[in-house]
């Protein structure tokens, strides 16, 4: 299929881009590089660069279907700037709808998140849960969820959006690793990695007196090559349905801020300093995702755990360059 993947210069896009082309795929990459990079843009793939308001020109020139990874991620920033989230993550989106329409082409696979659903009423979270975002950027990513539907009801498209939860872990080969690096981190894998590295100091912990077996909070962890995998397969669902169809993507089941920092020492072998803090308003005391309806429309499961996440965040590391430190 000839495919075209947006924002597949980002972490998550471009692990699922390479994986697309391992499948024997063609694929496009469209990213205006505001967050991602050039050098993620996996080999193989023909790059575009351009915002996904631009992409009419893009997809006038014939593809299958659209994989949507761009979008704005930073929570604190959505709070802060929200009209940076309703133009990109929002009016971006509904501009790329419509010229997926206006070329005919009418299947999508959306990155969606957790975030959709706020703080839950119950875990593990199903996709019938209450929707109810906390900030911005989860409210951002409803809103395309529901304008999904629309098209979907209005105009035959095939949608599935995928919910994420936690996703950590890299894509590791020797030519090419692909991997999580954001110019602003706010992903607890990372952080951890950097404070083994001797790159930060110590780990803050927010909050050490939640309601959870230790005290700290608790989240669903899953690797970036699952996820990648269920791309795959919520691409093959769209081209034998119509309608929306929307997933969770997790473990279904969690893990704490004490036992991350745990695989950090077990996997790299080196001291993680962690400091109690203070609690981040907001956070909820665990998130963890029911995958029963990807389990059983999508066929999925996830496969690798956590040590096996912090293995592979590790390696990328080392492999793009990034120098560990050899102090204590």
């Amino acid at each position: 299929m000839r495919l075209l993947v947006t924002g597949g210069a980002g972490y998550v896009g471009s692990v699922v881009a390479a994986q697309l082309l391992a499948a024997g795929h063609q694929v496009t990459v469209l990213d205006d590089l505001s967050t991602g990079h050039a050098d993620a843009v996996p080999a193989g793939a023909e790059f575009v660069a351009a915002s996904i308001t631009e992409a009419g020109p893009t997809l006038a020139r014939g593809f299958d279907a659209v994989l949507h990874f761009a979008a704005k991620s930073l929570v604190a920033e959505s709070v802060g700037r929200p009209e940076l989230y309703w133009h990109n993550n929002v009016a971006g989106s509904l501009a790329l709808l419509e010229a997926m329409r206006a070329a005919d082409v009418r299947r999508i696979v959306f990155s969606s998140t957790a975030a959709c659903y706020g703080e839950p009423d119950r875990v593990p979270i199903v996709e019938d849960s209450p929707t109810k975002p906390t900030n911005t950027y989860g409210a951002s990513k409803l809103a395309v969820d529901q304008m999904l539907s629309g098209y979907c009801t209005a105009y035959g498209f095939s949608a599935v959006s995928l919910r994420y939860f936690n996703v950590a872990g890299a894509l590791i080969r020797d030519e090419q690793p692909l991997g999580e690096r954001h110019a602003t981190e706010t992903h607890l894998i990372p952080i951890a990695l950097d404070v083994a590295a001797g790159r930060r100091p110590a780990l803050q912990i927010n909050g050490t007196d939640w309601p959870t077996p230790d005290g700290t909070t608790v989240r669903d962890y899953i690797h970036i090559l699952d996820l990648a995998d269920a791309h795959q397969r919520a691409l093959s669902w769209t081209g034998e349905h119509q309608g929306h169809l929307i997933c969770n993507l997790g473990s279904g089941s969690g893990a704490s801020v004490r036992e991350v920092v745990e695989a950090v020492r077990r996997v790299t072998g080196r001291p993680t300093p962690a400091e109690d803090g203070p609690v981040r308003a907001g956070d909820p005391a665990t998130l963890i995702a029911s995958n029963d309806r990807a389990r059983s429309v999508l066929d999925w499961r996830p496969e690798r755990d956590l040590d096996r996440m912090v293995a592979d965040a590790w390696a990328f590391h080392q492999l793009a360059g990034q120098p560990v430190s050899t102090g204590a």
